[in-house]
């Protein structure tokens, strides 16, 4: 009798190990037959909607970059002790690392007055955002790890300085996927190619699905910031539609015979987005349907504030359209808010061409109500120095203290949180670091940033790296 041998020495017959097996020769027959009926995951929308692990106070992001670093001691941050000892040396340890040398202490070319009843300051640069002061939460006690732009950039929008890491609005769109299957679930307008570029609102390792699509670039005007190619004008919708049927088909054929392959399925799904997008695009886009009130509003009507006004205007309508996260940044090509020097010139260049857009957008979303559940974040990848350069016109990177402020979305309104020193150059109390930010956006949006995880080269990895605490002070 021909015998099987065990691995703890047992024997068995022939006809017992058919017998006792038969039902597993079955199992593997019908998983293969499953198996070859079974969508892939390419059929599987990534973007599909997906409920959030807690309760939400905000279902979307809208950010407002400004980038190169806007002063927080010439905007948000008023310091009286800068005023009072402004020429004299700085009278603590400056930082062990530093961008640039910084000479005396350089006080706030503008006034600061308070503002709504919740009283918080603001600088003269920006007259139409005080008037919304008591929508915002202004955090004071920002602080990073990095003095140059291109990891301090990174390190904002990826959590992540110097590794290719997912953008965070790639992060939310994986977690909560999107209210609209007819638009990306991430889109950035008008974004800059400089300091990470692409990686600032790249996916990286997550499905190709929740990268950031770009709306034109920092160098483009907002009125041409559209999506490319998107009308076919040799096929029609339908002859595109067999098209795309026959290439899914031959694709899935593929991946039943090689396994899985995220490029692959990625591209496919980015098929079927691109070809959905073919109508609701273009109607997002078209904003000839706004009225006369709400150009003004955003001041579209006038040259200085057109450009970022209709940025703004597009962020409201992709907004009500259920887009998860919108990127709205303010870049013109050249210093943007780098002010090493011409500090009072740039400033008030830059601040007069986001003043006015901001708070439309901001009354905008309030008076229809979506200011509720949409979370607007503004801010920079740093602040500057209380300390001088370039002269007595210009002020240095600072990474080590500066201010964002938050709206909407379930954070406290007309509320200031944190603090920097006496003269705005460390973050002293209530610190927020990068992480702790990406934490509480995260969970305004009802992720846990500790379990919103992805498995890549044998680890887990989340926005907020192994750090990070929800700062819930903020909460409403």
């Amino acid at each position: 009798m021909n015998t099987f041998g065990l691995r703890f020495g047992a024997r068995i017959s022939r006809r017992t190990l058919l017998t006792g097996s038969a039902a597993g020769f079955g199992w593997l027959a019908a998983s293969a037959l499953m198996a070859e009926n079974a969508p892939s995951r390419s059929q599987i929308n990534p973007l599909a909607v997906k409920p959030s692990p807690l309760p939400p106070r905000a279902k979307r992001v809208i950010f407002l970059f400004m980038k190169g670093g806007p002063s927080h001691l010439d905007t948000f941050d008023p310091k009286p002790l800068l005023d009072r000892d402004d020429g004299k040396p700085f009278p603590g340890q400056k930082p062990r690392v530093q961008f640039a040398a910084t000479g005396a202490l350089l006080k706030s070319p503008w006034a600061f007055r308070n503002h709504g009843r919740s009283g918080l300051p603001v600088s003269e640069l920006f007259p139409h955002v005080a008037r919304c002061v008591d929508d915002l939460c202004v955090v004071r006690s920002l602080h990073g790890t990095n003095a140059a732009h291109g990891g301090a950039v990174l390190k904002l929008h990826t959590g992540s300085d110097n590794f290719i890491r997912p953008s965070m609005g790639s992060w939310i769109s994986y977690g909560l996927g999107s209210e609209n299957q007819n638009l990306p679930g991430f889109i950035t307008i008008c974004p800059t190619f400089a300091h990470g570029g692409a990686n600032n609102w790249g996916a990286a390792f997550l499905p190709a699905a929740h990268q950031g699509t770009p709306l034109g670039n920092a160098t483009v005007p907002a009125a041409d910031a559209v999506v490319r190619h998107i009308r076919n004008p040799r096929l029609s919708v339908s002859q595109q539609r067999t098209q795309l049927d026959l290439l899914a088909e031959m694709n899935r054929a593929h991946l039943r015979q090689s396994g899985p392959n995220l490029a692959l399925e990625g591209r496919l799904n980015s098929f079927e987005l691109a070809f959905r997008m073919q109508m609701a695009m273009p109607e997002a886009q078209d904003i000839s349907g706004e009225s006369d009130a709400i150009r003004r509003l955003y001041g579209l009507d006038d040259k200085v504030t057109e450009n970022f006004g209709r940025q703004c205007l597009m962020a409201r309508r992709f907004a009500e359209r259920g887009v998860r996260f919108i990127q709205v940044t303010h870049s013109d090509g050249d210093v943007q808010w780098d002010q090493h020097g011409n500090l009072r010139k740039g400033h008030a260049k830059n601040a007069a061409e986001v003043d006015k857009p901001i708070a439309g957008l901001l009354r905008d979303l309030k008076a229809t109500g979506l200011l509720e559940d949409t979370l607007v974040v503004w801010g920079g990848e740093f602040g500057r120095t209380p300390a001088a350069e370039g002269g007595r016109d210009g002020r240095d990177h600072n990474p080590e203290g500066f201010t964002m402020w938050l709206a909407g979305g379930g954070v406290k309104p007309g509320t200031a949180y944190g603090a920097t020193d006496d003269y705005g150059w460390f973050a002293a109390e209530d610190k927020v670091h990068i992480h702790d930010l990406h934490a509480t956006v995260l969970a305004l949006l009802g992720l846990d940033h500790e379990k919103l995880t992805y498995r890549h080269a044998g680890r887990d990895f989340r926005l907020t790296d192994v750090s990070g605490r929800v700062v819930r002070d903020i909460f409403s």
